[in-house]
């Protein structure tokens, strides 16, 4: 399956090489929500393959999204606020 382009998987697991927690926005995804620094990425981002879990969560927006992840694994009651798309306060 190719990459959907929708940062769920750079927003809502978290990634301990990258120091970010659960349903965070990875700081190095761009305002187009794409990776800022995709040829150097760790391991643990280059090793990601698009699949099905994809289409399970995917939704309009990428705070449904994060949400349909978080609700899907049984974590969303572990985090506080969720994510603000670039460009929302």
């Amino acid at each position: 399956m190719d990459c959907l382009k929708c940062s769920t998987c750079c927003t809502a697991p978290d990634i301990a090489t990258l120091g970010k927690g659960l349903g965070e926005r990875c700081r190095h995804l761009d305002d187009s929500g794409l990776c800022g620094i995709y040829g150097e990425r760790p391991a643990v981002c280059r090793g990601y393959r698009p699949d099905e879990l994809c289409r399970l969560v995917a939704a309009p927006t990428l705070e449904e999204r994060v949400r349909n992840y978080l609700r899907l694994f049984g974590v969303e009651d572990e985090i506080g606020a969720m994510p603000r798309s670039p460009g929302r306060s």
